[in-house]
Formats: structure tokens, sequence, C-alpha cells
């Protein structure tokens, strides 16, 4: 049990032994640094249960667990903070408790827990991934993962959207222009060579907007009546009523798409469980919406068109089924949602990673889901991010600005490789490690870059600033790691033995910080914010960084003060590790 715990506890006692009062929870901070002390107990929170005065309330509870908790050896009052002092022996037998233990800060799943699917990626098949869906996978995948290790199975998913107007335009234009070239006789991933085509049609059908305008139609009737629009939709039809041609277009195109995705994919290090298309779902929820009219749910106009009401939750009215009996996304999204608990009956939540401009339409989703009277519908949550814009400006698919996602990740090799060689530090390495190792520094500042800001807010990505070996960095926690990674392979004594020794302030320190690691994992997965994995973990390295370079390490001549300052670095090392894994970060050995 960590010390948090023993003195939650003892805290809630107090109050019930002092003022007859229970609370239900205590509140807790680090001491600062100013004040002598090593965790803090928050008063002010607990004058909702006692009025008082909040120093007298501290004193109080300082004198009762002074006698009551052998680990607090001492306390001090600062207004309304009760600063503690935990005994050092506390802290030496809980870094023996948790030195040999590999998995420290990771809960396994439990099995007789509901299950969590995270929904992430989700790309349309007419271009490659680009930086945006950098950040949504990186999220999505990051957030897997700490749920993950928080001690819930986790289901991660896609839904790839592969049919629409949008495909039928990059397939137009490929039939018209392409000249039956095939990424094979291209050289071209499959997914760029589809997305040239989404932006040739775009050229296409701006030229003959241009030229119906210069012809007396207005902008809107030009935008309506352009010949490449029109047969646009005409493919749209005859793939929907199973056109033998269009749908075997559409299957070879796609299938181009996929494997450059899969090679996107496998770059960027995120993997999916199951996959779900658009063209097996975009029917689901048609059957729901006739039971939700029975329930009373849903009502129908007299066009014949069905809504939802949920003016009464301060919404308005949404549509689910058109006046023609064709579906709308959200009646699709509720199909789906359905369909996945089908699928996998032990799901209790999803989580849908997807940008902020959806805020309102999974609002709605959510809402009706609950209205339909599904338990699980409680535990759905949108993890809306912000966007991701470089100095240069905003990204559009269509007019062919857009960050390329492999072409960005290209980029940040060169990057780490340029900034490699001007450090000049690689000596002895070989061609091949020197190009593993840009890599694994060029994605690692990416993937750092993007997680460690809160998923809400919005993100202006800088790839020269983002590969920086000094700051809050991940070339910088990677080079810490490097560098524990060093004193071990020099330390050429046994070091795992269990020593008696008397705690650096520095020492103690490192221990606190790793004592918050399980606590800051499960934090992370209830907030759904790999940014916090990602802030404690500089925290941890700058503490480490600042013991390096005041206590000797390898040159202290007590042999149990080395041995513990080594355990202490590999146990920070091993920590660095576990907490880089769940941003889908590499470290590496050497640097």
């Amino acid at each position: 049990m960590n010390i948090q715990n023993i003195l939650e506890t003892k805290v809630k006692e107090g109050f019930l032994a002092l003022y007859e009062i229970e609370i239900p929870s205590v509140e807790f901070q680090a001491t600062r640094k100013e004040f002598e002390g090593d965790i803090t107990v928050v008063v002010f929170p607990l004058l909702r249960y006692k009025k008082g005065n909040p120093a007298q309330i501290a004193d109080d509870l300082g004198n009762y667990i002074i006698k009551n908790v052998a680990e607090v050896t001492n306390f001090n009052v600062v207004k309304g903070f009760l600063n503690l002092v935990i005994d050092d022996s506390f802290y030496i037998n809980f870094f023996s408790d948790i030195y040999k233990n590999n998995n420290y800060g990771f809960v396994n799943p439990n099995a007789n827990e509901r299950a969590v699917m995270v929904e992430y990626s989700s790309p349309n098949t007419n271009k490659p991934l680009h930086l945006g869906h950098i950040r949504n996978n990186l999220l999505g995948y990051s957030v897997s993962e700490i749920i993950k290790a928080s001690g819930k199975q986790v289901y991660k998913t896609q839904i790839i959207n592969d049919r629409g107007i949008h495909i039928c335009k990059s397939m137009l234009a490929w039939k018209r222009f392409g000249n039956n070239e095939t990424p094979n006789s291209t050289g071209l991933k499959g997914d760029k060579l589809v997305g040239n085509y989404y932006v040739r049609f775009d050229k296409e059908y701006k030229k003959e907007i241009a030229d119906l305008i210069a012809a007396g139609k207005t902008e809107e009737e030009a935008k309506k009546e352009a010949p490449i629009l029109i047969e646009a939709q005409e493919m749209l039809r005859k793939w929907e009523s199973g056109d033998e041609k269009t749908v075997a277009l559409w299957k070879k195109m796609n299938g181009w798409v996929y494997d450059g995705f899969d090679i996107t994919y496998k770059n960027l290090g995120v993997n999916f469980d199951q996959l779900y298309y658009e063209s097996d779902t975009y029917l689901l929820g048609k059957d729901v919406v006739v039971q939700g009219l029975e329930k009373g749910v849903f009502y129908k106009k007299e066009d014949g068109s069905v809504w939802c009401d949920l003016t009464d939750e301060g919404l308005d009215e949404k549509i689910v089924l058109r006046s023609d009996g064709t579906a709308v996304y959200m009646t699709q999204d509720i199909g789906t949602a359905i369909q996945r608990v089908k699928d996998f009956p032990n799901i209790g939540g999803m989580v849908y990673t997807v940008g902020n401009e959806q805020d309102y339409h999974f609002q709605v989703l959510f809402l009706i889901l609950k209205k339909l009277g599904f338990d699980w519908a409680k535990q759905l949550y949108h993890l809306s991010y912000g966007m991701v814009d470089l100095p240069s400006g905003k990204m559009k698919s269509r007019e062919g600005t857009v960050v390329d996602a492999d072409d960005l990740m290209i980029e940040m090799t060169e990057t780490a490789r340029n900034i490699s060689e001007e450090l000049g530090k690689l000596d002895g390495y070989s061609e091949d490690e020197k190009n593993e190792l840009y890599k694994t520094i060029g994605l690692g500042a990416l993937k750092y870059f993007i997680l460690k800001v809160d998923p809400k807010k919005s993100i202006l990505f800088d790839p020269k600033s983002s590969v920086d070996f000094q700051g809050n960095t991940g070339p910088f926690i990677q080079y810490t790691y490097a560098r524990i990674q060093s004193i071990l392979r020099k330390a050429n004594f046994n070091y795992t033995k269990s020593v008696a020794i008397e705690l650096h302030e520095k020492e103690k320190e490192i221990i606190k910080l790793l004592e918050a690691f399980p606590e800051t994992v499960q934090q992370a997965a209830a907030n759904y914010s790999p940014a916090i994995i990602a802030n404690y973990t500089y925290d941890l390295v700058k503490e480490f960084n600042s013991f390096y370079q005041n206590v000797s390490i390898l040159g202290e001549e007590n042999l149990d003060k080395k041995i513990f300052r080594v355990q202490i670095s590999e146990k920070v090392g091993n920590t660095i590790k576990q907490a880089f894994s769940l941003l889908g970060i590499q470290v590496p050995e050497r640097m």
C-alpha cells in the first residue's frame, strides 16, 4: 500500500474520532519545496463537512496522525495545508518491494471487468493518411494501451469509410485519366496513387464550374450541374445497385489503399484488433429506428421522415431516417455501436477518437443510445481532440495541401539524423544502427510532441523543435534512458542485493515520484489522457538528471550506497520504458 492510501484511511479515521464526522475523500498534493514535508493534506475541501479555522483543523489532524501512523515522523501547518514528514524507512522498504517488479505500475486485465472498445483512425479510402490522422492514431493507440495497463481488456478498432461520393470521385478520375496505371506500374503506395486522383477530380470539377459560369450559369447552378460531378453521382448509384464493373473497380482501388494504409500503420507503430467497413454498416440501424418508433423514442413527420426530439435535453430535433427511407450517418452510428456489442458481448463501454468538430454528433449519438435503453451507453466517451496545424497553416485534402503521414515520418527521421550528426555522438555505430536510431528518435519526437499536449487543445507542430535533446521532448527523455543503460553497463559488480543505507534527499525525491507511477496510470486511464503519462515521465527524468548531477553513482566509495544508486537508476530506466510503451514510443539502449 502506498503512503497516500495509508494516510487517506487515517485522515478519515481521525476526522471521525475528532469531530464525529465521516468524510468521503481526502485531497493530497506533494509538499512544496520551500516547506518541510513529503506529502500535504489540503484541508480547505474538508471545511464543507466541518466549519472552523483550517489551521486548527490541520493541527488537530496532524497530532492524530503522529500518534496513529508510524510512518509519519513530524508535521507542520502552513495556513490550511498540513505538511507531513514521512520516515525514510518507508521509502526504503517501498523501493525494496517494487525494485524487481518489471510490471510495476501496470494492472493485469481483470477477466470479470467489462471490456472497452477504442475506435481510432477511421480514414476515408480516397486519400492517404495525413498529419491529422497521426494525432488521431497516436491518441487512440495510446489511450488503448493506458486503459489496458489500468486493468481492463481493450479492443482496438476502426470503421473504414470505404463508400460514398468522395470514394467515387477518386474512382471516376482514375477511370477518366489513369490510363490503367497501378501502384506497381508507378512505384507509388496505393493510398497515394488513389489520393492523387481525388485531387485530380477536384481540379477538373473546378475547371468545369468555371466553364459553366462563363456560359452564364450561377455558381450554385454550376456546382450542381458540372458533368464530372453528375457522373460521380451516377457511379455511386451504380455501386449501391451492385453494378458488377463499378463494384470491381471499387474493390481494386480500395485494395490499393488498404495496402498503403498497412505500411503507414506499421511504420507508425499502431495496430487494430477488429476492422469495420462502412460498406457493411451503412444499412445498420434502420431496424433500430423501427423499434425506437414503437418505444416512442422517435417520431414520424408527415413526409415520412423519422426524428428524435432532444429539445428537453437542451438540444434540437435530429433526423434518423430520411423521407425516402434512407439512413443518415447518425442511423449508421447507432447501428454500428449496437453491432459491436453483439460482436463482443463483454464490451462495457466505447471510446470514439474523433476531432472536436464532431462534438455535437457524439453528444446526440450517446443520448439517443441511452434513450433506446442500452446500459452500456452510459459508458460511451468521445475522445475529442483539437486540430494539428503547421506554421504554414491549415491543410486541405481536396487541394492536395495536406501533410502526408509517410512524408512527415521520413522528415522526422531526417531531422533526427541532421541533429544527431551535428552533436557527433555516434562513434562506433554501423550505418544500420544509425538509421534505426534516427528512426527511433524521430518517431519518438513526433509522438511525444503530440501526446504531451492535452487532447482537447490544438497543436501547432514544428518538426525541428520537437527533435531537441533539451527540455520537455521525446529525445531528451530517450537520451536519459540511454544514459541510465550506460550506467548499468559500466556497473561491473552485483547490484541486485538488498542493502541498508540512509537516504540522500535526491534519492528520496525519485522514490516519491516512482511511488506515484501506478496512480498516474490510473489517472491517465480515467481521463483518457496520454498527456498525464508524458508529463509524469518528463518530471521523473528531470528529477533523475538532478540526482545524476548532484550525487555520485559509480564514483561512490561506499559499496552499499553505490549499489542502491544503481538500483534506483535501473528502476527509473524501467519506469521510463514502461511509461513510453504506453505512448507507443521506443527507447534506445545507446545514443
